[in-house]
């Protein structure tokens, strides 16, 4: 399945490629080689590795990932998100530790893809997904500070943790590598919109360099960056160290996680840019697959970057051509200007994340959910935010996809029940006004919501006391679904109205909820003539049997 999806793939793209067509992919990929230089040198330090170890992991997931991805104009790399989860990691594991989670993650990735599971990532609700991006933006400008100040802290398990140790011992900051931080800040800020085809970080890192290098300031630098794909410090499988298997089996997760929601909502991106749908169990398959490889030749976890996708379609990149253009060119900036990028401040890299990590946020979606007041969707946000800042990434999602789906079996929850008497000027064709009155004893009650274990408590209370009613009609067009406690309800409903001598009739179920009365016996208990398409049509039979006619 996955060749013959990625087979359609490469015949929607390429039945009809041209050398017109190749040209504007290449220098579409040229502009995504040039936004994607700085970001994979800042990401490759921020992830607790090196800066080779970002210039690899973006070729190699150029090449791999962009090969068998789900769309076209997917661009994977290293990225803010998945270097907030890996400091951490890098800190607690080593950098070996990277890798092993990240191979593992590729495996889990794989498997999810092949399964065709894809579709449950969307389950995260939006503003979970905002809460847990402002968090990652805020690990990663704390995980910055010692870069940009020129100084050397402990570092602490947590980004709350760091920063109350920046609070209680705060550093003396270095006033050289201070001023290369900040000058690279001003130049992404105030960089002329007009300019934007030539990447604002990149200006800022080269023009950086240059006036260090001119001044002669010593100032931390990147250092040696091997002319290689294949660095020395790799996975190797010979010496894979099963024992850790276990333990880094939580962080795997979490990359996996991270990698699969970064990657599918890219794709959402794109696909609104474009009008071309992602086929999401074919991206999470090459995200498996280049994710298990990348670690055997130095390289950390990649995702699909929404950034530099973007800048591919709006530079006119039609096809996966711009993703293989992207890696060969960040290969040549290797292979001819290693040395030139070895001399790189850390702290003109640290100022580049810390503008990347404030435009990762949310913006405009954290402006709706203030601007109309959606509290529960902002206590969302604020919680996932927090846990993201102070616990581990997996605990931030698991609780704020909890706080979500409590809220929302809160709402669902709310079925409402409406008992009303019968209103003869409200029928159709009501009977003749007669002694005793035949519509005297019938009840119609309209429910609205699912009748679920949720639910059942309300539902038993609404009927409680029905005296002197012979009849019970219960109008089920607003009842969506049924469970088997909500079955039991109206199974003990029915029971204690018949022994009562009050009948009970079904109007208006949906056919889905029906069948599930079917099969639990209910319609066979209330007989054949007990369900009908609407309440008046059931109110006129109720009357019927007691006037007779």
């Amino acid at each position: 399945m996955p060749f013959a999806t990625l087979r359609s793939l490469y015949h929607e793209e390429f039945g009809a490629y041209r050398t017109a067509d190749f040209m504007r992919d290449a220098l579409a990929g040229l502009t995504v080689a040039a936004v994607s230089l700085p970001l994979a040198l800042a990401f490759g330090v921020a992830s607790g590795a090196t800066a080779a170890a970002g210039l690899v992991t973006a070729i190699l997931a150029g090449v791999i990932i962009g090969g068998l991805s789900g769309a076209p104009y997917q661009i994977s790399g290293p990225t803010g998100a998945m270097s907030a989860i890996l400091l951490v990691l890098a800190h607690r594991y080593g950098v070996e530790g990277v890798w092993i989670a990240g191979m593992m993650a590729g495996i889990v990735l794989l498997v999810v893809g092949l399964l065709r599971l894809g579709r449950f990532v969307a389950f995260i609700p939006s503003p979970v997904i905002s809460g847990f991006t402002s968090g990652i933006a805020v690990i990663i400008a704390v995980s910055q500070i010692d870069n940009l100040l020129g100084v050397q802290t402990p570092k602490a398990d947590t980004a709350f943790l760091q920063l109350m140790a920046y609070v209680q011992h705060p550093p003396t900051p270095l006033l050289r590598p201070l001023a290369v931080g900040l000058f690279v800040v001003a130049v992404m800020v105030l960089w002329p919109k007009r300019w934007q085809r030539v990447p604002a970080s990149l200006v800022g890192l080269v023009t950086a360099t240059a006036i260090v290098a001119l001044l002669g300031w010593s100032v931390p630098h990147i250092g040696d960056i091997p002319r290689t794909l294949l660095l020395a410090d790799r996975l190797r499988l010979g010496a894979l160290p099963w024992s850790q298997m276990r333990e880094l089996l939580a962080p795997a997760l979490s990359i996996a996680a991270l990698g699969a929601i970064e990657s599918l909502l890219c794709g959402a991106v794109g696909s609104n840019m474009t009008g071309v749908r992602l086929r999401a169990n074919q991206e999470l398959i090459a995200q498996g697959v280049g994710n298990v490889i990348i670690p055997f030749f130095g390289g950390v976890p990649a995702t699909a970057a929404i950034a530099r996708s973007s800048v591919g379609i709006k530079s006119g990149g039609r096809t996966r051509v711009v993703s293989f253009v992207h890696s060969a060119a960040l290969l040549a900036t290797v292979l001819v200007g290693a040395s030139l990028m070895a001399a790189v401040p850390l702290s003109a890299l640290a100022g580049v994340l810390l503008v990347t990590a404030w435009r990762m946020n949310e913006w405009e979606a954290i402006r709706f959910m203030r601007l109309h007041r959606l509290k529960s969707a902002l206590l969302k946000f604020g919680v996932t935010l927090v846990a993201t800042v102070a616990l581990d990434l997996t605990q931030a999602i698991l609780l704020g996809v909890a706080l979500s789906a409590v809220y929302f079996i809160g709402q669902i929850a709310a079925l409402t029940i409406e008992v009303r008497p019968v209103d003869p000027a409200r029928l159709r064709n009501p009977l003749p006004v007669a002694w005793p009155d035949p519509y005297a004893g019938i009840r119609v009650a309209y429910l609205s919501g699912p009748l679920f274990f949720a639910a059942t408590g309300p539902f038993n209370e609404a009927f409680a006391h029905l005296d002197g009613v012979r009849a019970l009609i219960l109008s089920m067009r607003g009842v969506p679904l049924v469970d088997t406690s909500g079955l039991l309800s109206l199974t003990h409903l029915h029971e204690r109205l018949s022994a009562d001598g009050t009948r009970l009739l079904l109007a208006a179920v949906q056919p889905s909820v029906l069948a599930q009365l079917e099969r639990g016996g209910l319609i066979e208990a209330l007989g054949p003539d007990a369900v009908f398409w609407d309440a008046e049509a059931a109110i006129q039979a109720a009357a019927d049997n007691v006037s007779g006619t």
